[in-house]
């Protein structure tokens, strides 16, 4: 037992000498690191440009004008005018119901109402001779305007059997043929004014300050998928649908050729007016979570993580509202070998200009 205390006295500081040495290998790695050449990556700075946010809906095309002709009297169609599909003139006669009585109960009135004017202008010049009473002429004066209030109640109830075009536009198909007996309410056609499209669509509550009458919208049909329809935002609805949380906003967009027609489904962008905004590129961006970060080149050359708040995105650019600043530089490229502190060698450096003209 002795022998093995003397042993270990003797041999005690070798043992010490190799423990630090090994320590001191193991601490090799770390210096290096630390140590290390900075990485390679390409930057872009943080810019301000002016932004324009797309919100994108579905909306529903309707007529600038539509109604449904109908009839306002029982009677027989006398004769039908126009034919299914006819692009109709404003005032233009379409249905001409059966009129013989009220044609002869007009001729009727016209006749009465003749006699009864040339009978007061008798008696107002036999008035002035003295020869009969002012009262008889104030009689006769009655009848004459009862025989033309009479008439013109006739001529009411004729026009009311001759249906005409409101307005102009594009007919559907008829729904009577001569003969038919019609009645009060009884559907005659369609009439659809379409040379100007009203297209409603919904867009969330949360962009109403950002909507104003005038504003531009674009949409785009299945049934045209190559054209681009442009159109105004010409009102927005006064009520919020408690249900959806959305309200209606109502856009114009004319429509020579009539290729859109009322009922059509359209895609709709709304673009709000221009505002200025802290952009940078979309590769920038590191997301985990619900976390989103860049890494931010500081003054040092060093990759530092700077949690940011986003806003929109368009064309590969996403607006930032917080966390970063006006000319921050932010790697692009090489993110992916970077960590907190790591020095960093800019390979390429995108110019704000050249940043600035892509454009949402």
């Amino acid at each position: 037992m002795k022998r093995s205390f003397r042993s270990l006295w003797r041999f005690g500081p070798l043992l010490l000498a190799v423990g630090l040495l090994g320590c001191a290998q193991d601490e090799q790695p770390s210096t290096a690191s630390a140590n290390a050449a900075p990485v390679g990556v390409h930057a872009s700075p943080v810019i301000s440009r002016g932004w324009v946010d797309r919100i994108e809906a579905l909306g529903t095309a309707r007529a600038n004008e539509s109604v449904t002709l109908s009839a306002k009297v029982v009677e027989t169609v006398a004769r039908v005018n126009f034919s299914d599909g006819q692009w109709v003139s404003e005032g233009e006669v379409l249905v001409e119901l059966t009129d013989r009585v009220e044609v002869a109960e007009l001729k009727e009135a016209q006749a009465a109402f003749a006699e009864a004017q040339k009978q007061a202008k008798r008696l107002q010049n036999l008035v002035k001779q003295g020869t009969v009473p002012r009262s008889a002429v104030d009689q006769q004066e009655a009848l004459r305007d009862q025989s033309r209030a009479r008439m013109e109640a006739i001529r009411a109830r004729l026009s009311d059997r001759v249906i005409t075009a409101p307005f102009a536009g594009q007919l559907g198909f008829r729904r009577v043929s001569t003969g038919t007996l019609v009645t009060v309410g009884t559907e005659i056609a369609t009439l659809d004014d379409i040379a100007t499209i009203k297209l409603d669509f919904p867009v969330p509550e949360r962009f109403l300050a950002a909507l104003s009458p005038g504003q531009q919208v674009e949409a785009t049909s299945s049934a045209w998928p190559d054209k681009t329809f442009v159109g105004t935002v010409s009102s927005i609805d006064s009520r919020v649908d408690p249900a959806t949380r959305t309200l209606t906003v109502r856009a114009l967009i004319d429509n020579p050729d009539h290729q859109l027609r009322p009922g059509m489904l359209l895609v709709v962008e709304l673009l709000t007016p221009p505002r200025e905004a802290l952009v940078i590129d979309e590769i920038s961006l590191v997301q985990i979570g619900t976390e989103a970060f860049v890494y931010r080149i500081d003054a040092e050359g060093k990759a530092q993580r700077a949690v940011v708040e986003l806003g929109r995105r368009a064309n590969g650019q996403i607006e930032i509202l917080s966390g970063l600043q006006l000319g921050d530089r932010v790697v692009t490229d090489g993110v992916v070998k970077l960590r907190p502190g790591m020095a960093v060698a800019v390979l390429g450096e995108e110019s704000a200009s050249a940043a600035a003209a892509l454009t949402p």
